[in-house]
């Protein structure tokens, strides 16, 4: 018998594990993730304390701001926590959710993997399941009137009832909604554009008290004017001009070099650099401006020409907060001077102040006509206690946002899942060949959010489960929930407990999609070598060259 060639085998930069033992692996990690913000769901959920890299504390039950602070090796976790960043990202709500899903997607398929079903078996039944899901979120979602505010504010509380400020009341939900309806852009055919992220921007100033917090018509920002002693600090209906370029003399684009002979020379190059600022400022005075704004530096001598004008002048402004400020009050942000028109000029703001705030100054550029951006002005007793409100602001603020987007509600405390599993499990026994089972597991695993609900609540989890199965047995009575403050079950049209259409659909979409990847992966291959003990220096290993009998279980690479 001929031998066959020796192969090279590279042991240390490349490890396998066999399909089942990585897919056993996975399934943990998964689990270990959801388990760690399993007990944040609901309105009685529990908090967390993280301590993060810099030493600071941070208390939330806010799932993404949880798992981001955490620090995991293995890259099944990596995988799911990303999962809650995409979902907080994309519609804001329903981070939790989304873990405590996809890990009890995983969970159940544990059972068809021991039993050496092939995973595109798995995945194949999940996707028909998902399929089935949205078709029955369609089919019991509520169309909504979004210029209702009664039940926009009734569904941004209900969404952040199980955030950490909700015993504030109505506090939350009315900033979210005036924030959202202010700077909403008509598209037409009934489409609302709402940028949160360009267009709202939230300013936390600690000191007084959280119900002091509003919605501003129009911009705050953290800047004095130039020369406080000579410049107006409050302007009634300010006319404002937005530049991005700087008020003062020119510098060379690289080093610069002037050699003078004469005295006199000196003196007419500084002469040119005064005249050169004077004619700036000139063709900015030209349209009697009351406020001039700009991005970049703002010399003495243009500052003492603004002021001999009576012009207010606020200089180093971030871009974003220049954008801000132009959707306010109407101006247009001009790169040159000589380029100004009048139509350039902002009018549409009925205030500009400044104001101070414990140390600090503010401007304010406020009471504008119509305003496309706003400032939500936070104030409350601790850094810590206006970051959590900052979160949850957010999270309402997408609520919002989404019901704009698409004015569709879903029945909340669970009911959406039970129906869902419901409908799945009719439907399951009409499904032919081996995906019947993996199918009616993926229905089983939405019980999981009701369950978990329950749990929070403290209540006994088999005999609510139980009522909850039995009202939903014949698809019936969809709205049928657990009231995650009370325990009771209860219709949930009458006590309000409303979801989102689009975070619902995102939440089933992203944990199944995610449950299928990870089921997909039968191997992880790590190309990272070993660390060497430090003292026994850089002894550079010789490849080991194997024959047939010694390569048979190896990875093998050939020559």
């Amino acid at each position: 018998m001929a031998l066959h060639a020796p192969v090279l085998v590279l042991k240390d930069s490349l490890k396998r594990e066999s399909g089942a033992r990585v897919h056993h692996g996975n399934i943990q990690a998964a689990k270990a993730v959801a388990d760690i913000i399993r007990t944040t769901l609901g309105p009685r959920s529990m908090l967390k304390m993280l301590l993060d890299a810099s030493g600071g504390i941070v208390v939330t039950n806010d799932g993404n701001a949880i798992l981001r602070e955490l620090d995991v090796a293995h890259p099944a976790a990596k995988s799911m926590i990303e999962l809650s960043r995409t979902q907080d990202e994309e519609v804001g709500d329903g981070t939790t959710s989304v873990i405590v899903l996809a890990g009890e997607m995983l969970h159940v398929a544990q059972a068809f993997i021991d039993k050496n079903y092939h995973p595109t078996v798995i995945c194949r039944a999940y996707t028909k399941a998902l399929e089935d899901a949205v078709a029955v979120l369609d089919k019991i979602a509520m169309s909504v009137d979004a210029n209702d505010r009664g039940t926009m504010l009734g569904l941004v509380k209900s969404c952040i009832s199980t955030k950490f400020t909700s015993q504030f009341g109505d506090l939350i939900a009315d900033l979210a909604i005036d924030a959202t309806t202010t700077v909403g852009v008509d598209l037409g055919q009934g489409m609302r554009e709402v940028d949160i992220k360009k267009y709202i921007k939230v300013e936390k100033v600690p000191g007084g008290q959280l119900e002091d917090s509003k919605v501003l018509k129009g911009v705050m920002i953290n800047k004095d004017v130039v020369a406080p002693g000579k410049m107006r600090r409050k302007i009634v209906n300010p006319r404002i001009i937005l530049l991005d370029c700087p008020l003062e003399y020119k510098k060379g684009e690289n080093q610069t070099n002037a050699e003078l002979m004469k005295e006199e020379d000196w003196e007419v190059l500084l002469k040119m650099e005064e005249e050169y600022i004077e004619n700036i400022c000139a063709q900015i005075l030209k349209f009697k401006p009351d406020l001039v704004i700009t991005e970049k530096g703002l010399s003495d001598l243009a500052c003492h020409f603004l002021s001999k004008a009576g012009v207010s002048a606020i200089r180093r402004l971030r871009k974003t907060d220049n954008n801000r400020i132009a959707k306010a009050c109407g101006a247009t942000i001009v790169n040159r001077p000589e380029e100004l028109q009048e139509s350039d000029v902002g009018t549409r703001a009925g205030l500009f102040e400044v104001k101070k705030f414990g140390d600090e100054f503010f401007s304010f550029i406020v009471d504008c006509k119509e305003p496309k951006a706003c400032t939500v002005l936070l104030r409350g007793a601790s850094k810590d206690l206006l970051n959590e409100v900052e979160r949850n602001l957010q999270d309402a603020m997408s609520v919002a946002r989404n019901i704009l987007k698409n004015p569709k509600l879903l029945p909340g405390g669970g009911a959406t899942e039970l129906t869902v599993s419901a409908s799945l499990k009719q439907k399951s026994s009409s499904i032919e060949g081996i995906e019947k089972w993996p199918y009616e597991a993926a229905a089983l695993a939405f019980e999981a959010i009701p369950r978990t609900l329950a749990q929070n609540c403290g209540l006994n989890v088999i005999r609510t489960m139980t009522q909850l199965q039995g009202k939903h047995a014949n698809a019936e009575n969809a709205w049928v929930g657990i009231d995650g403050s009370t325990g009771e079950i209860v219709d949930m049209k009458d006590r309000k407990i409303w979801d989102s259409y689009n975070v619902k659909a995102q939440t089933f979409k992203t944990a199944i999609e995610a449950a299928c990847m990870l089921l997909r992966i039968d191997d992880i291959v790590s190309g990272i070598k070993k660390k060497q003990p430090p003292g026994s220096g850089p002894t550079q290993q010789k490849p080991t060259i194997e024959t047939e009998g010694d390569a048979d279980n190896e990875q093998m690479i050939p020559e």
